[in-house]
């Protein structure tokens, strides 16, 4: 698990190798990973868009943008939290995440950057 703050907005992620739906002899490493938000501030918030950064252990890397995440572009009143479920696939058993959310502050209108910590994606049987 890794967690950070930014801007009043901790995100705490968790990832899970998915082995019944990996095939490593195919080079497919499915790793689903749980995604969740905290508004600490005193203002509601609504998470506007995602970019990723995925790396493998290759030195592949692919971006992934768009806007909201899982279909939706939640609103967070203060105090409260979103947590999602989503999914990667990589070609290698190790691989990396990190990225960023554009929230936007519905009390000034303005927009800000939240920074998604860099987690590890690792097949169970690597870590040994």
């Amino acid at each position: 698990m890794v967690q950070a703050t930014t801007s009043g907005i901790q995100i705490t992620v968790k990832t899970f190798y998915q082995k019944d739906i990996s095939n490593p002899l195919q080079g497919e490493f499915i790793f689903a990973y749980q995604v969740t938000i905290d508004n600490q501030n005193p203002f509601s918030v609504q998470l506007i868009s995602r970019h990723w950064h995925i790396f493998d252990s290759l030195g592949e890397y692919r971006e992934v943008e768009g806007e909201g995440v899982v279909g939706v572009q939640p609103v967070l009143a203060p105090g409260e939290q979103f947590q999602y479920m989503s999914a990667c696939n990589l070609t290698t058993e190790i691989g990396k995440m990190h990225g960023t959310y554009t929230m936007k502050n519905l009390y000034n209108h303005q927009e800000f950057t939240v920074a998604i910590p860099a987690f590890d994606l690792v097949m169970p049987a690597r870590w040994n």
